[in-house]
C-alpha cells in the first residue's frame, strides 16, 4: 500500500486527529518500508530540547506526549495539530497539549524541535517521562516506526 501526501492530510482541515486516529495510520505505515529519521537532543536548565529533521517526501506519526510542549518548526510540513491539520511553511512556533499524538507529511525538508521541562538528566527517563510508548520512540528502538517515504 502507498500512501500520498494528498490523501492521508489534507491541510486546513477542521478539527484535531485524535491519538486513535493517528495510532490507525502508523499501522497503515508500519507495513511499508521505513526511513532512517535523523533525531538530537539537548538537555540543559531543566528542560530537553529534541529535533527531528524530516526529509522532503516523508509521512511520519509521532508519539502520544504526555506533558505540554513547545514546538518549533522549520520547513514545509502538513501536520495534525490542535486546530486542525496545517500547512505550515516557514518557521513556526506552536503550543502542543498533553494527549496528543500527531502526523504528519513533509514538502520540504523539515526540522521539528519539542521543548518541554524535566527534572531528569538521563535520557532514557526523559523519553519514558515524555511519552508512554518511549519503547517504539526511534532514538530509544533504533527503529523508524512510522516514517514513511511518501508517493506522489
Amino acid at each position: 500500500m502507498s500512501l500520498s501526501a494528498d490523501s492521508a492530510l489534507t491541510p486546513h482541515q477542521p478539527g484535531a486527529a485524535t491519538p486513535a486516529q493517528v495510532a490507525a495510520l502508523e499501522d497503515q505505515l508500519l507495513v511499508l518500508p521505513q526511513v532512517q529519521i535523523d533525531t538530537t537532543h539537548v538537555i540543559h536548565g531543566g528542560m530537553c530540547a529534541r529535533t527531528i529533521q524530516i526529509p522532503a517526501g516523508i509521512m511520519l506519526t509521532g508519539a502520544l506526549l504526555n506533558h505540554d510542549n513547545i514546538c518549533v518548526v522549520h520547513g514545509d510540513i502538513s501536520v495534525t495539530t490542535d486546530e486542525g491539520t496545517q500547512r505550515l511553511t516557514g518557521y513556526h512556533v506552536l503550543p502542543a497539549s498533553a494527549g496528543r499524538k500527531r502526523a504528519g507529511v513533509t514538502h520540504g525538508d523539515t526540522w521539528w524541535t519539542m521543548v518541554w521541562r524535566t527534572d531528569e538528566t538521563d535520557l532514557a527517563e526523559i523519553e519514558d517521562a515524555m511519552t508512554p510508548e518511549s519503547d517504539r520512540l526511534q532514538s530509544r528502538a533504533g527503529h523508524t516506526l512510522g516514517e514513511t517515504p511518501c508517493q506522489p
